[in-house]
């Protein structure tokens, strides 16, 4: 099962004539070009003028693909200049090397900071932090401890949403972890669900039986089966990912802050005082 696709720089002539860049068509006929993948729906999340740059516009974008009976929403980005009717996957600022497309993201909408989703500070804080985040994820587990305990330290000051993004090829292991996480969190003990940061084992774990037994010795919480395995959890995770893909959301810990992608992660720090 391949899920390759034409990703690599792409400049070639696209709207020849149109006064107006055709996503749609694009995806199908230029992006997409493996003849097992179907594309299904094409989902425009944000068009977004580059700053300093006015021939240029970021469009983001969800396409629902399959191969088959296997189905994946896959967030991406392309760069047009309809000027000069080219178009690429990626932009290098020549002056740093960076790649924007790692540096631009939609507007959070305001329905992100939904209060079953807040587990530390206040609703009504001026500053909101929202994270999407895998209890597995290496640099996850040295981010989320710190910015649990600044929010904590200072819950006038801030409100911390929490996203579950399990990133179930890499750690198998959050597949079961999520969903306990998700269980504890809808039960109000989402300080409880945050111990997981400090949960130590192997990533790649799949027996739930030996995981809810490293829960238990490591950080006492004695968790079922039966408990973390009902459908409303797992749709639960399911939903959080979807938002994350809404946000073009590729790796974890992704923070934003005040609606606004954070790619250095400490925005908030110069709020503390």
């Amino acid at each position: 099962m391949t899920w390759k696709l034409s990703t690599s720089l792409i400049a070639a002539t696209l709207i020849a004539g149109a006064a107006e860049f055709n996503l749609d068509n694009f995806v199908r006929h230029t992006l997409v070009q493996n003849p097992r993948i179907k594309v299904e729906k094409v989902t425009q999340i944000a068009e977004q003028p580059l700053e300093g740059r006015p021939d240029w516009k970021a469009y983001m974008f969800t396409m629902d693909l399959a191969i088959g009976k296997e189905k994946r929403q896959i967030p991406e980005m392309v760069f047009v200049n309809t000027k000069d009717q080219v178009a690429a996957m990626s932009l290098i600022d020549l002056k740093n090397g960076r790649d924007l497309r790692n540096e631009i993201k939609p507007t959070l909408p305001v329905s992100y900071y939904d209060k079953k989703h807040l587990v530390a500070g206040h609703a009504d804080a001026p500053h909101k932090i929202v994270v999407f985040t895998d209890p597995q994820c290496p640099f996850c587990l040295g981010y989320m401890p710190d910015l649990l305990k600044d929010v904590k330290a200072h819950p006038d000051t801030f409100a911390l949403y929490y996203y579950h993004m399990p990133l179930e090829r890499l750690h198998p292991v959050s597949k079961v972890l999520t969903r306990a996480m998700e269980y504890l969190q809808s039960q109000g003990k989402s300080d409880e669900a945050m111990k997981f940061y400090q949960l130590k084992i192997n990533p790649r774990e799949t027996n739930e039986k030996k995981i809810l037994a490293k829960v238990k010795e490591q950080l006492g919480i004695d968790l079922k089966p039966e408990e973390i395995n009902k459908a409303e959890y797992k749709k639960a995770v399911e939903e959080d990912v979807k938002k994350a893909t809404s946000m073009m959301v590729r790796g974890t810990p992704t923070v934003y802050f005040d609606g606004k992608y954070d790619a250095g992660r400490s925005a908030y720090k110069k709020y503390i005082k």
